[in-house]
């Protein structure tokens, strides 16, 4: 059974806490991490892009010269592709770039994300992770002590102090155990977890 590392909010080791197995002790499915990251990518996409086809390009109305007998190649427009200030061949337009996952790929690619975590050694799970008072200061000091640098920290709901300490922290994210992200797990070092929060996410997606 996976285990991992309790500390306090001074970054003191203060015991062991067994990891549920089927949440963190899984065979890791790259594949469907991959799948995951890639759908989260692309729903983050504005899809805004949008450029000029030779329809769309005001004038070009005359034929530039006539058909034969110039000894220059023949047009029909002075916005074909190939004119400076002709239209985009292909031009991209707005388009929806999201799609959607089967629920069973985003859990199996949660665990593996977080099984992954476990069995390299970088969960951390903290003994009361909360703030007294809104200070990067402090939570910069405690992420130092852990030596985390890109984290994710988990906490059991919404704890506006812990949130705003960690935002000025360059690689850092918040989030709470129901809203877990697979890229933002990926995309951490370090997973840190408060000991209440871990509770919710064994529960909820064991």
């Amino acid at each position: 059974m996976p285990k991992a590392t309790v500390v306090d909010m001074t970054g003191k080791k203060v015991g062991e806490v067994e990891l549920s197995e089927a949440v963190f002790g899984i065979e890791p499915n790259q594949n469907v991490v991959h799948d995951v990251v890639k759908n989260h990518l692309a729903n983050c996409r504005q899809g805004t892009q949008s450029a000029l086809t030779r329809a769309e390009v005001s004038g070009g109305g005359k034929k530039p010269w006539r058909q034969k007998g110039t000894g220059h190649a023949r047009q029909g427009s002075t916005r074909a592709p190939q004119w400076t200030h002709g239209g985009i061949v292909f031009a991209p337009k707005p388009r929806d770039y999201s799609y959607t996952l089967n629920k069973k790929v985003k859990r199996l690619a949660l665990k593996s994300a977080l099984s992954d975590k476990a069995a390299q050694g970088n969960v951390i799970v903290v003994d009361g992770l909360n703030l007294d008072a809104i200070k990067t200061k402090t939570m910069a000091g405690f992420l130092s002590a852990v030596e985390a640098k890109k984290a994710v920290v988990v906490t059991p709901e919404l704890n506006e102090n812990v949130v705003k300490s960690a935002r000025n922290i360059p690689g850092v994210v918040t989030t709470t155990a129901k809203l877990l992200s697979v890229y933002d797990i990926v995309n951490a070092n370090q997973f840190i977890v408060d000991k209440a929060a871990l509770a919710v996410i064994e529960e909820v997606f064991a």
